[in-house]
């Protein structure tokens, strides 16, 4: 079989996707990812470099890529003892497995001459980023509707859905950047919260602390002096009660400021956690389950090593092996997810819906969850 080896170039398309279990996974497939070698790995050797650098797969199989081509020097093949010198290019041919995400659909809200809008499904990336390339609301829409090139002009996490904007054209993108930097747009989420939420607004002003490490926020309450200096950026954000059934609230979030995690580490100030977030639940709470299902099991999960949080799940995977072509160099074959992926995706209680500029709104309808019986 000829290899044919895509770059970011490739556009994703609808044959891509597999669906599978009430997910979207994609059909694995060979991706050269390229990079250049900077300060820090000048004078290593070609397989020191990777060894140390991506620590995701071991020295052997570093070895044996280099060996047959997968690691390349300036589209060279090259010795295992080969010295990387600055700026060279190096290529890295892998078969590449995305995670998948809850196959939801990505409906489209407003199709305007310079904007589209859309309801984001929780579980998908925006963009680009990690693992994730044709699994993305991008990918998706470029796939399914030949919606491209689009620019989003805010993000959303992960987990998070509802309304996400984005311009059709780099003009449009940047009246609304300056519309973002002029301090003109404001934002209303909602959430589904722990407990009875406060009747009228409540206002918290609390520091918040991304720590890229640990993928969470800490927030800083308190007033910076000679003693205690404030690590994190200024937030903050207004919360009102919509609805409460005496178990859960639901409450309107704006938040002023746009900092990682801002709403919820806001809302665990206020002594109510998102209802199924892990990452931020109250570490006095007695019975989670009384709270849902988890939202952030990759965070609570972090310290399972690939092949203990893969055992239970390779079955799962294996269903469709004959829909693409299984790698011998790969360590993610036979199984269609990657290592380390846990099976869960369970969507975040928190979801975008309004924004509103100088001369403009866009809505998003809220979601099921956020009608409490």
């Amino acid at each position: 079989m000829e290899i044919v080896w895509q770059t970011p170039a490739h556009p994703a398309q609808k044959q891509d996707y597999i669906f599978h279990n009430g997910k979207r996974h994609v059909r694995p497939y060979y991706f050269e990812f390229v990079s250049h070698v900077n300060k820090r790995w000048e004078g290593k050797t070609i397989v020191d470099l990777f060894a140390q650098e991506f620590r995701g797969r071991s020295r052997d199989y570093y070895e044996s890529a280099v060996k047959c081509g997968r690691i390349q020097v300036d589209g060279e093949n090259v010795p295992v003892s080969y010295i990387v010198k600055r700026c060279q290019k190096i290529s890295h041919f892998l078969h590449r497995h995305e995670p998948p995400v809850m196959a939801w659909d990505v409906d489209i809200l407003q199709n305007e001459p310079d904007v589209l809008t859309v309801c984001k499904p929780a579980s998908v990336p925006v963009h680009p980023c990690g693992q994730y390339r044709k699994n993305t609301v991008l990918g998706i829409l470029q796939a399914e509707y030949g919606l491209a090139p689009l620019y989003p002009i805010h993000r959303l996490d992960r987990l998070v859905s509802g309304l996400l904007i984005m311009a059709k054209n780099p003009a449009k993108a940047d009246v609304f950047r300056q519309h973002i930097e002029a301090g003109l747009l404001q934002k209303q989420y909602v959430a589904k919260v722990a407990g009875v939420f406060p009747e009228g607004e409540q206002v918290v002003d609390a520091n918040v602390d991304y720590n890229a490490r640990e993928g969470r926020s800490t927030a800083e309450v308190g007033i910076a002096n000679g003693d205690v200096t404030l690590k994190g950026k200024a937030a903050c954000t207004k919360f009102t009660r919509i609805s409460t059934n005496g178990t859960h609230s639901i409450v309107l979030c704006e938040p002023v400021t746009g900092r990682t995690h801002q709403i919820r580490v806001h809302l665990q100030c206020t002594g109510h956690p998102i209802a199924n977030d892990m990452l931020y639940l109250s570490d006095n709470v007695v019975d989670r389950s009384t709270f849902g299902t988890t939202a952030d099991r990759a965070a609570a999960l972090s310290g399972s090593s690939p092949e203990t949080s893969c055992e239970n799940h390779n079955e799962e995977y294996k269903y469709c092996s004959e829909d693409f072509s299984i790698d011998p160099m790969c360590t993610h074959c036979p199984n269609l997810a990657p290592n380390g992926y846990d099976g869960h995706e369970e969507g975040l209680w928190l979801h975008c819906v309004r924004y509103t500029g100088p001369d403009w709104v866009y809505e998003c309808p809220y979601p099921d969850w956020a009608s409490l019986s």
